[in-house]
């Protein structure tokens, strides 16, 4: 289900954010295109992969881009912001894929920014 075009969450909504690194795979694709693909699918207002510098995880072993052997396995998170309600209604689709990997969830608000519309009751 896709959003409809030209839908803004505003107010109060749900960050999740998915801890991988980049040689996490789902069937011969990265496990965070995986990600994504399932979170758009799922109609999510939106997804971001930020791949990161440096980092560790449960393994306790430090991947840097600073290391040549090390850089081809970067820490990588997927950001995902939508209302509570349909977060929570896509962990299920997401538990399929990244089994026991580090998985969060925060309150954020997203604001109105710029300038006012008809759609805000302006």
């Amino acid at each position: 289900m896709t959003p409809p075009q030209g839908t803004r969450l505003r107010g109060r909504a749900l960050r999740l954010t998915v801890f991988l690194s980049e040689s996490d795979r789902w069937e011969h694709r990265p496990l965070s295109t995986e990600i994504v693909h399932r979170a758009h699918t799922a109609g999510l207002a939106g997804a971001t992969v930020f791949r990161g510098a440096e980092g560790y995880g449960a393994s306790s072993v430090v991947h840097t881009a600073r290391l040549l052997s090390l850089s081809e396995d970067l820490p990588v998170t997927v950001v995902i912001v939508d209302t509570e309600e349909r977060v929570r209604a896509f962990l299920p689709l997401l538990g399929v894929v990244t089994g026991e990997r580090l998985v969060t969830l925060e309150p954020v608000e997203v604001p109105r920014l710029g300038p006012a519309s008809a759609e805000d009751g302006a």
